[in-house]
């Protein structure tokens, strides 16, 4: 709890700073294009990875394998999406690096290595029961 009070303060916070920092060197005008540049590319971007990830999706259940990595792999390019929106330069760059193949994958991998499922060899048979009676109308 604590650290989402700390995000939802130190975020702005830190957003602010390096807007005025930017906004010194570039000008004021400069830094406002400069950010609605960087959401029009990052979600175009976004957009990209999304459809990707949706066919990498269907090709593995096509394959009758569990699309795990890849639902992991949407969840972030949505969240990289929010990011991109949110004006501000420290956000964009967590978008952008949530929106990249490789930095994407050094995030999710250990999530599922950690939380993998094992896979447990159960001898269960399925059947149906038919009932032999019938009905005495």
């Amino acid at each position: 709890m604590n650290t989402i009070i700390f995000s939802i303060i130190a975020i702005p916070a830190i957003e602010i700073f390096i807007m005025i920092k930017v906004g010194q060197n570039i000008g004021a005008l400069n830094t406002i294009v400069l950010i609605f540049l960087t959401a029009i590319i990052g979600l175009y971007y976004a957009r990209l990875q999304g459809l990707r990830t949706i066919r990498s999706g269907l090709v593995n259940v096509y394959q009758n394998k569990a699309p795990i990595y890849e639902l992991f792999s949407g969840a972030s390019i949505a969240v990289a999406a929010i990011f991109l929106i949110i004006p501000g330069f420290f956000t964009d760059l967590i978008g952008f690096l949530l929106l990249f193949p490789l930095t994407r994958k050094l995030i999710i991998s250990p999530l599922i290595k950690k939380n993998k499922f094992k896979s447990q060899d159960n001898n269960t048979i399925e059947a149906e029961i038919v009932d032999e009676k019938k009905d005495e109308l």
